[in-house]
């Protein structure tokens, strides 16, 4: 394997994994991993699945499906992989829960050519989403996707909010940011009492995830370079004139 490159965990995006993140190792330029990669993630500390090679997963069997009924997540030796890896690290409660409620769905509704509501909102969570802890004043202009005053006229209040990356595909995007990534946050807002506890935030998310309040995709949207402190540009309140990046709302 060649080692063209390491992954910036330095990064905002980046921060929430970065305990295990650089151990393990580093992809080659065309962002693979070696073989071992199921097993390098294992090495990271108990969870309450396994990961193990893609070849694991019998021919016709959903992916959910095998995690719940094996215990065991089938992993290709690639960056979205990797990145789930290690978000059920970061995340393994909600991970477990989200997985759950797969599961139940797929025993109820069977594997179909769609999804159903359902599934695509434990489908967008798991891949896109992101959590957000903030003052009421920011969650309002976000909300109303009124970009100036989220981002330039309360801009300040960003020392008091947080916001971390929880889907595993938008890490993938952010390994080469553009200004356009945008996170799907998840309109649920973190307890400010929970600080900047992780392991907490998780014990939380888990604890409020059900089938009824997933089903309606509790969602809004967020370009997160827009965020203050994660892209260089930003401090020029010109880079949020951009209306093909940050939209108005559609009424």
């Amino acid at each position: 394997m060649r080692h063209g490159w390491s992954l910036p965990w330095d990064a905002p995006w980046f921060a929430p994994l970065a305990h295990w993140g650089p151990a393990l190792p580093a992809p080659d330029d065309t962002g693979a991993f070696p073989a071992d990669l199921p097993d390098a993630l294992n090495r990271l500390g108990p969870l309450p699945v396994r990961f193990v090679p893609q070849s694991a997963l019998p021919e016709g069997m959903a992916y959910e499906q095998f995690i719940f009924d094996a215990g065991s997540v089938p992993t290709r030796t690639n960056l979205h992989d990797a990145f789930n890896g290690l978000c059920w690290h970061r995340f393994p409660r909600t991970k477990q829960g989200l997985n759950r409620l797969q599961a139940a769905e797929i025993a109820q509704a069977g594997v179909g050519a769609v999804r159903g509501p359902l599934r695509d909102a434990l489908t967008l969570f798991d891949e896109n989403a992101a959590l957000l802890q903030a003052p009421p004043e920011l969650w309002d202009a976000l909300l109303a996707r009124d970009w100036q005053r989220l981002f330039v006229q309360q801009r300040s209040l960003w020392r008091e909010t947080r916001l971390v990356v929880f889907g595993h595909a938008l890490l993938e995007k952010l390994v080469s940011p553009y200004k356009s990534i945008t996170a799907h946050v998840l309109r649920w807002p973190v307890p400010p009492a929970l600080g900047d506890d992780l392991p907490a935030w998780d014990t939380w998310l888990a604890g409020q995830l059900s089938a009824d309040g997933l089903r309606s995709k509790p969602f809004t949207p967020l370009p997160v370079l827009g965020v203050p402190g994660w892209w260089p540009a930003n401090a020029d309140a010109a880079f949020y004139a951009d209306a093909t990046v940050f939209r108005p709302p559609r009424h």
